[in-house]
């Protein structure tokens, strides 16, 4: 930059007067001056006029960094950084691969327990938004099971124990985790499979199911940490969704099936405490989805439609607001009844058990903050 010269009027007359006829005059060394070219520049006050910063890669995205323009040299792209809504993001593995296993807690601190491995599985997994670790065995080996809780005060009740293949064995045992080992609680006063189980494990409940080969019936059962009791009859009669959303008093169900796995439902009902009122339905049929948050601001993801039956088809998630649901971002992969955080929000869940072989886990963030490319359309 070389030396910069400056010529200032340092003199006030009589009257308040400057004298510019008399001014200082000197020169600042080049080696005072910090930034003798505008290269290494990354940011710009508004006074200097409009820049974007040339980059050779995407500048970091943060809460501190949205709404900045940038180019990428490299990818040759216009970006910037901006809140990109709800979005899966791929987590660490769990160990063991099974399906219809059942999900509680919370994003970073969630509970994988049951499922089909095959045979049925007692196994349980820990997950503290990092890595899986095992935990305490089930005393006995489901599928197609109800939980709830969290990872430290985990609650699963009824499920499946029939051998793959075999009849239809529902179970009316009940299951207590204290985040080491797993103890009896009471037992449910109906034997079923595919139970809805949400609530805590001193407040559950318990509703919908299959008895048997017959159709789902209209079960509705309240547990108080150690005793079921029947009330408000569930007026669905519906099967397949392992993990409510809310509290014993405030519940949310969402979807379903009859009997046959091909009559899928859009059906949601909210409880109250003692009756089930229908409110607005999902955007499309679906079973064994997963579902996490409370009565008025619920996330679901996965299950299967009627157009894919089986294990799972669906990458489409929705958040519900209490009275309407918004689509959100996509899961990468699918999944039917897989382990969902159900005490998770719809800014922060968890799902594993998806993807094939079942034993991926994938995250639920929003906002979520990334760099977009800006285009014409």
């Amino acid at each position: 930059m070389g030396t910069i010269t400056r010529n200032f009027a340092n003199n006030i007359v009589t009257g308040g007067k400057v004298d510019g006829t008399d001014g200082l005059t000197g020169t600042i060394p080049a080696s005072n001056v910090a930034n003798d070219t505008l290269g290494n520049l990354t940011a710009f006050p508004a006074t200097v006029g409009d820049f974007v910063e040339v980059t050779a890669s995407d500048v970091p995205a943060s809460p501190s960094t949205v709404g900045q323009l940038f180019y990428n040299s490299t990818s040759g792209t216009l970006k910037g950084i901006r809140n990109l809504g709800g979005a899966w993001s791929s987590a660490p593995n769990a160990n063991t691969a099974r399906t219809s296993g059942v999900g509680a807690g919370t994003q970073t601190a969630a509970l994988w327990a049951a499922g089909n491995e095959p045979p049925n599985s007692t196994a349980t997994e820990e997950y503290d938004g990092s890595s899986w670790t095992a935990g305490g065995s089930m005393s006995l080996a489901r599928r197609a099971i109800g939980g709830t809780g969290t990872q430290t005060a985990g609650l699963v009740a009824t499920g499946y124990y029939g051998d793959t293949g075999g009849p239809p064995s529902g179970s009316n045992a009940t299951e207590e985790y204290n985040g080491t080992s797993w103890t009896n609680g009471g037992n449910v006063n109906t034997t079923r499979y595919a139970t809805g189980l949400g609530g805590t494990q001193t407040a559950g409940l318990a509703t919908g199911g299959n008895v048997g080969s017959t159709s789902p019936g209209n079960y509705n059962e309240e547990y108080n940490g150690s005793s079921w009791t029947n009330t408000g009859s569930f007026p669905q009669g519906l099967r397949g969704v392992s993990s409510l959303a809310g509290t014993q008093t405030a519940m949310l169900w969402a979807g379903g099936a009859t009997a046959a796995d091909s009559i899928r439902r859009d059906t949601v009902v909210e409880y109250d405490g003692s009756t089930w009122t229908t409110t607005t339905s999902l955007p499309g049929t679906r079973v064994s989805l997963g579902m996490s948050g409370t009565q008025t601001s619920a996330l679901i993801a996965y299950g299967s439609s009627p157009a894919v039956p089986g294990p799972g088809s669906y990458t489409s998630a929705f958040i519900f607001n209490g009275t309407s649901w918004t689509a959100t971002g996509n899961t990468a992969n699918t999944g039917g009844a897989v382990g969902f955080a159900n005490q998770g929000t719809t800014t922060a869940s968890l799902a594993t058990g998806t993807g094939s072989p079942a034993i991926q886990t994938e995250e639920f963030n929003d906002p979520t903050i990334g760099a977009q490319t800006l285009t014409t359309s």
